[in-house]
């Protein structure tokens, strides 16, 4: 397995919609086992194919919740349908954080449930229901295969405050990628 470098805001692949995967095969295994191995690196809790560069619909996501249940998998093709997002104002506990955004985190109203429908690695359907941060999680990934960062969705506050972020650190060009284990950032 290969740590791969993140793709920072301002990369090309990030802001564009990702192909389908059409080839279930020993390049897309190695691609997943590559995703893993950086979105653990990074720390993460998800990653897509774009944010490694690679414009395909696909992401990984790992997450433990409070009671110690872990949910890791690979979506291939997903579909996601959401609840309706909650009336307000985001409060602290809805930050979110992007490894494509390192180091910055900002509050964002999320659906609370989620169902995901997507295939494996090895191309087997299967359906997820999430709830709570686990939703969050693939709302987020989803959100990356149609070239929307968190940062496209912040009231005008966080969006200023993502605004100041890229200018701060000179983002927002194309060219530019961290590698985790490696570089001294996180999202």
């Amino acid at each position: 397995m290969t740590v791969l470098p993140i793709c920072i805001t301002g990369e090309p692949v990030l802001h564009r919609v990702a192909e389908p995967v059409t080839d279930f095969d020993a390049e897309l295994a190695t691609l997943v086992a590559d995703m893993f191995a950086t979105m653990e690196a990074a720390p993460g809790v998800g990653l897509a194919g774009p944010q490694v560069g690679v414009g395909k619909r696909v992401f990984v996501y790992d997450w433990t919740d409070e009671d110690g249940v872990q949910t890791r998998g690979v979506a291939v093709n997903p579909e996601l349908w959401i609840t309706p997002l909650p009336v307000g104002v985001p409060e602290d506990d809805d930050e979110e954080g992007c490894l494509s955004i390192p180091g910055e985190r900002f509050a964002l109203l999320r659906a609370e449930r989620a169902i995901l429908r997507a295939q494996d690695e090895h191309g087997e359907h299967y359906e997820l229901e999430a709830s709570g941060w686990l939703a969050r999680i693939l709302q987020h990934e989803f959100d990356h295969l149609d070239g929307v960062l968190y940062a496209d969705r912040l009231d005008a506050f966080g969006t200023k405050g993502v605004q100041k972020a890229v200018k701060r650190n000179k983002w927002g060009v194309e060219g530019l990628s961290w590698l985790p284990g490696v570089d001294d950032l996180e999202g």
